[in-house]
């Protein structure tokens, strides 16, 4: 339990941000959203209104204010707008490692093939692997568990089928080239999928990450914000414009907010 006097919204909040950055810090945790927090706590009377919209909104279903302020440090610790340049630029190198993968495999396919035709036909053998079961095993030596559970079975198996029934080594590199240059690029979480669904990146990627890190954390998906959790656009942007440390000059208003909020509607977006 907090030690503080809990008065009016802007100190509720601001007790609250204080709490979780202590607790952080005791447990080593979370360096980057106690940064937000000093941020929020810094700017505080800049939020004086937009606590008292949060509070009015969240107070009577507890812990719904703590969890909104989680969000908030947790989104803008780790998806500001630097951190989805980082993600934008990952997404980019991951489809260029994809198709590296998919010409270097299909050079291996080419050479082993050409390996597989001088040891049938020059007289001599590199003792070489051949049998991709003698791969596998020899990929798994260090692994305990694959020798405790694994190998004798797959001995039994390779013993009982001869080549004929195994995937040759060109064969399996043939499948990782074909697998790597036809992936297919999709994001495994709905922030990252917000944050850089935009052709070109922009202020709005943050607040598509904090419109769809509320609908996670709501009602609708099992959290405890309450369902139809909606706030004003000059609450939704004075609270990016501190907890970003957005200067004079990059502020967002209510109308640029209202904007984008039309823009995401027409596209479809339940959460704007």
């Amino acid at each position: 339990m907090s030690s503080h006097q809990l008065t009016t919204p802007l100190q509720i909040c601001e007790n609250l941000l204080i709490d979780g950055k202590r607790y952080n810090i005791e447990h080593h945790i979370l360096p980057s959203e106690n940064a937000v927090a000093d941020r929020l706590l810094l700017r505080g009377l800049e939020l004086k209104e937009a606590y008292e919209e949060l509070h009015e909104k969240l107070h009577k279903q507890p812990p719904a204010l703590k969890v909104f302020l989680e969000v908030l440090l947790s989104t803008a610790a780790f998806w500001s707008p630097d951190k989805i340049l980082k993600a934008r630029s990952a997404r980019d190198e991951l489809a260029d490692v994809n198709q590296q993968i998919a010409g270097k495999a299909a050079e291996l396919v080419d050479l082993l093939e050409r390996r597989s035709d001088l040891h049938n036909t020059s007289g001599f053998s590199s003792n070489t692997h051949y049998h991709v079961c003698d791969v596998i095993e020899a990929a798994s030596e260090d692994n305990y568990l694959f020798k405790s559970y694994i190998k004798e079975r797959l001995d039994v198996l390779s013993g009982q089928f001869d080549l004929k029934y195994w995937p040759s080594l060109s064969q399996f590199l043939q499948v990782v080239a074909s697998d790597a240059q036809h992936a297919d690029m999709e994001t495994t979480d709905p922030l990252t999928a917000a944050a850089t669904a935009a052709a070109r990146p922009s202020r709005a990627d943050f607040f598509k990450a904090l419109l769809a890190a509320i609908q996670e954390n709501s009602a609708d998906n099992h959290g405890l914000l309450p369902k139809g959790f909606k706030l004003t656009d000059n609450t939704l942007a004075s609270l990016a414009n501190c907890a970003l440390d957005f200067g004079p000059d990059d502020l967002a208003d209510s109308a640029y907010v209202k904007r984008f909020r039309q823009r995401e509607r027409s596209g479809g977006k339940r959460y704007a």
